[in-house]
């Protein structure tokens, strides 16, 4: 796949480290020739005319219906737009926990795939783990091979059948401190879908559950897999 560049909105905020991953984000879409503009205003969603000159929309931002984070919800006026500029056929390219929004808007799920759950899903602690190559010869993961990164491991998300998962990650069986009073929670044994894509409506979606800290940001695996994910998503 021929490397194009092109211009990207990257949302950005809310409850996870933000101020070390975004930017590192931006420094690796720049350095690859990308035109990257980033905020926290979600209000520009909104704004068909403004959204019409971002070739692909970029989530590295947790959206969640929290009263401590109130401001952090998208209104019913930028989740319309999100519908709109991807069902037009631009792309989308969601990171982590950027899916976390479908609690309160359904929809959400039906565009990105699935993602975190709030009150559902867990992982265990932040940890070194191993991450799978399941479907080499995906465009996200064109370079990539299986590799080892500092990162947090998903599990009990939700997800939407339809989507093309081309990366997973294995955990062994454990018992871990969980949940708001950090009590013992026994967790699984399991590969589970760390990357996938789909479409929706015109629009390609990529959604990668990886990418939690500033750390994990600088896996250059992790890196090439977005930069292959913005290609993809607006080739």
């Amino acid at each position: 796949m021929e490397a194009t560049h092109v211009k990207l909105l990257v949302i950005t905020g809310g409850r996870h480290p933000y101020e070390e991953s975004t930017p590192v984000l931006e420094r690796f879409l720049k350095a690859a020739g990308h035109d990257v503009t980033a905020t926290e205003d979600a209000s520009v969603l909104a704004d068909s005319t403004a959204m019409a000159s971002y070739d692909a929309l970029v989530f590295n931002t947790r959206r969640e219906n929290a009263a401590d984070f109130a401001e952090m919800k998208l209104s019913e006026a930028a989740q319309n737009g999100i519908i709109d500029y991807v069902k037009a056929g631009k792309g989308f390219v969601c990171l982590h926990i950027s899916g976390c929004g479908a609690d309160y808007w359904s929809e959400f799920a039906e565009i990105t795939g699935g993602g975190w759950v709030s009150g559902t899903s867990y992982h265990p602690p932040y940890s070194n783990f191993a991450v799978k190559v399941s479907q080499p010869g995906h465009a996200g993961v064109a370079g990539v091979s299986d590799f080892n990164t500092d990162d947090e491991l998903y599990m009990g998300i939700e997800y939407k059948r339809g989507s093309d998962v081309f990366l997973t990650g294995t955990s062994e069986e454990g018992t871990w401190p969980w949940g708001p009073d950090r009590a013992p929670t026994h967790m699984s044994a399991g590969t589970f879908p760390l990357g996938w894509t789909r479409t929706y409506g015109q629009g390609k979606v990529f959604t990668l559950l990886l990418g939690h800290d500033g750390k994990s940001f600088e896996s250059p695996e992790f890196q090439k897999i977005v930069l292959n994910g913005v290609q993809w998503a607006t080739a």
